[in-house]
C-alpha cells in the first residue's frame, strides 16, 4: 500500500506536492469515488485511480539533464504561451516536468523527469539539497563580502542559511565566483550577491546534489546514466532522512 499522492506522482501526473493539491481539490477518484485525503493508503496494482477523469498508470521513469539557456521558463506549460524548458526536448511520449526551477535569465543544470517522489525529495525546502552556482558579478568581492555570504544573509523573505563562496577569476571590472547554497527561494542567489554590493551579470547552475553539468552545451540535454540516477536517489534519501531527524530533535 502507498499514499495516494505518491501513487499519482509515481504515474508522472505531477510532483508529490502538486499531486496532494489535486487530491484536496476533489479532482481524484479511487475506484470511482472522489477522495480528498492525499495520505489515503492505496494499492496501485488493485485500485483504479483517476485524475480529472483519466486513469493514471505507472510509467517508466525518465531522468534527463538539461543545460537550460537563458529565456525558457522552468515549467511544463505556460498559460501565456511563452517558451518552456520542455520545448527544448522535442516530442516525447512521457509526461515530464522540471524538478525545481531556474529563473528565465539563469542558465545551467536542470533535472527533467517524471519521477514525482524524487522531485519531491530534491525540491522540498526542508531537505536542503546542495546547489552550486557560478556567477559573474560586478567588481571583485572582498574577503568581508565572502564572509557575509558564507554566514548567511537576511533578505526581505528571511534568512538564506549558510553557504560557501569563493572567487574563481578576477577581471578588470568583474569577477567570476562560485556560490554553494542549500535553499532555493526566488532569485535568492542574485539577491544575496546584490546585498553584498556585487550585482550578478550572468548566472549558471553547475551542480545539484551529486549531479554535475559537465560539458553539456546550453540548450542540449541527455539521459542520466544508471550510476547518476543511483547517486541522485541515494543523495535524496539521505537528505530526507537528515531532515526527518532534525524535525524529530526539534520536537523533543
Amino acid at each position: 500500500m502507498e499514499r495516494l499522492s505518491k501513487v499519482i506522482a509515481a504515474a508522472g501526473v505531477a510532483a508529490r506536492r502538486k499531486a496532494a493539491d489535486l487530491v484536496r481539490a476533489g479532482r481524484v477518484r479511487v475506484d470511482g469515488k472522489v477522495v480528498t485525503q492525499p495520505g489515503l493508503p492505496v494499492d496501485p496494482d488493485k485500485s483504479r485511480v483517476d485524475v480529472d477523469g483519466r486513469r493514471v498508470r505507472p510509467q517508466a521513469k525518465r531522468y534527463l539533464m538539461l543545460n537550460k539557456p537563458c529565456g525558457p521558463l522552468s515549467t511544463a506549460a505556460d498559460e501565456r504561451g511563452r517558451p518552456t524548458v520542455l520545448d527544448l526536448l522535442g516530442d516525447r511520449e512521457e509526461r515530464l516536468y522540471p524538478a525545481g526551477r531556474l529563473d528565465a535569465d539563469t542558465e545551467g543544470l536542470l533535472l527533467i523527469t517524471n519521477d514525482g517522489d524524487l522531485t519531491y525529495r530534491l525540491t522540498h525546502p526542508r531537505h536542503e539539497v546542495e546547489k552550486v552556482y557560478e556567477a559573474e558579478v560586478e567588481g571583485a568581492p572582498s574577503e568581508a563580502a565572502l564572509r557575509k555570504l558564507e554566514q548567511g544573509i537576511t533578505l526581505d523573505d528571511g534568512f538564506t542559511g549558510t553557504s560557501r563562496a569563493r572567487i574563481l577569476r578576477v577581471g578588470d571590472e568583474s569577477a567570476l565566483m562560485e556560490l554553494t547554497v542549500h535553499a532555493g527561494r526566488k532569485r535568492m542567489v542574485r539577491r544575496m550577491l546584490a546585498a553584498v554590493g556585487h550585482p550578478v551579470l550572468a548566472l549558471r547552475r553547475t551542480r545539484v546534489g551529486p549531479l554535475t553539468l559537465g560539458k553539456l552545451r546550453p540548450g542540449r540535454h541527455r539521459a542520466l546514466t544508471e550510476e547518476e540516477v543511483a547517486a541522485l536517489k541515494a543523495y535524496a534519501e539521505r537528505a530526507t532522512a537528515s531532515a526527518e531527524e532534525a524535525a524529530a530533535r526539534n520536537q523533543n
